[in-house]
């Protein structure tokens, strides 16, 4: 059972990450756009993967949160509280996303397709991180 656990919450992992690293992406895009029709556009398909990478976001903390429950002696594993303000950290993230998504809804993002790009950089990063803790456990 556990390991059919692991296994949905990897799936859900991997959908959330791809929209984590996707929506900066269009976010950079939107940035550029100077047309009605191409703000238009972009806020249809940001709103359709926010929707996407929530279901996802939801699914892996449905499937972690099960896994935990099934082998308790996981909290007190340090490399799992590490792992957990990361995850903190991305749902953080996936918020001011919406957040980001808002403004561009109502013409009011200042934010320049340069910032985007190195927004774009942080789930990455965390990715890195998560694996590595996960896969390693260094402490």
């Amino acid at each position: 059972m556990y390991l059919w656990l692991k296994a949905f919450h990897l799936i859900f992992v991997v959908s959330w990450f791809a929209g984590l690293l996707y929506m900066p992406r269009l976010f950079v895009y939107h940035a550029m756009t100077e047309d009605v029709t191409g703000h238009e556009r972009f806020q249809v398909m940001e709103r359709k993967l926010f929707g996407i990478m929530t279901i996802a976001a939801i699914g892996a903390a449905v499937f972690g949160i099960s896994m935990i429950a099934i082998n308790s002696s996981l909290l007190s594993m340090p490399w799992l509280h590490a792992k957990l303000a990361l995850v903190l950290g991305l749902i953080a993230y996936h918020a001011y996303c919406l957040r980001i998504i808002g403004r561009f809804s109502v013409g009011r993002e200042k934010h320049s397709h340069i910032w985007f790009r190195w927004f774009n950089e942080a789930p990455a990063l965390v990715l890195i991180a998560v694996v590595i803790l996960a896969v390693t456990k260094p402490f």
